[in-house]
């Protein structure tokens, strides 16, 4: 699989969202995010926004799912949605009814780790139940809250090729990651490269990173399409 690259939209306003996300395309970015704050604040009106403007550019509803999976799933697929999130701390139920609505409407349903008590078994679990991608995710507040406590803070690298060698289908890996780490994610098997705060968001605030966010993302584009392809295994037949 060739290696993407997708900016998570973190933000909470709309026409920041997208000039960030133009910005963003021009430098070479594959995917866009409306993420979890996007969505709460601008709801499906802030996906359709970005439909529109980008009529052609895939895009991640990272809702969080967590119950009333299929309702919650539609409203985004009408939106212009191609990919939704359910999480695996959610039941096996809302699990099976975001998979069929992503069947029924032709959206990827990406199944996320978060908070999984063992993520490798959590990813396990997404896949079997239909997940067609796994997003291997340490939340901020988890990073943040053991570093404050003067801990080492954990990495979406650590059990990272743990994740990829359990699941056939693609991953991703989330959280607090660096522009080394991210651009090496490729090198463990996880073709989809994911840029949020701190590179492209602030990690203290919803707003866009400061700097020369074009050039940034330029740079990890370019490096991430040069790596060629990522050996995925092949998924089996769908449920």
């Amino acid at each position: 699989m060739r290696p993407l690259v997708q900016i998570s939209l973190d933000l909470t306003d709309r026409a920041e969202a997208l000039r960030t996300a133009e910005i963003a395309l021009r430098a070479g970015v594959d995917w866009l995010e409306a993420g979890t704050p996007f969505i709460l604040a601008e709801g499906v009106h802030g996906v359709r926004a970005l439909r529109e403007r980008f009529p052609d550019t895939p895009i991640v509803a990272d809702l969080k799912i967590m119950d009333g999976g299929y309702l919650e799933a539609e409203l985004m697929a009408k939106a212009g949605a191609t990919h939704v999130v359910v999480m695996g701390r959610a039941h096996p139920e809302t699990l099976k009814v975001v998979v069929k609505a992503g069947r029924d409407y032709g959206v990827k349903v990406m199944g996320d780790n978060l908070g999984c008590p063992d993520m490798v078994a959590g990813a396990k679990e997404l896949e079997d139940l239909g997940c067609d991608f796994i997003v291997h995710h340490i939340g901020y507040d988890e990073r943040r809250g053991i570093a404050a406590a003067g801990g080492r803070m954990p990495s979406p690298l650590d059990q990272l090729r743990e994740i990829v060698a359990a699941v056939s289908v693609p991953v991703q890996a989330v959280g607090g990651l660096t522009l080394e780490q991210a651009v090496r994610t490729p090198e463990y098997g996880a073709p989809l490269v994911v840029i949020g705060a701190p590179l492209a968001v602030d990690a203290d605030a919803f707003r866009t990173a400061a700097g020369d966010l074009g050039g940034t993302l330029k740079i990890i584009c370019d490096r991430v399409h040069a790596y060629g392809d990522v050996a995925v295994k092949t998924k089996s037949p769908a449920r």
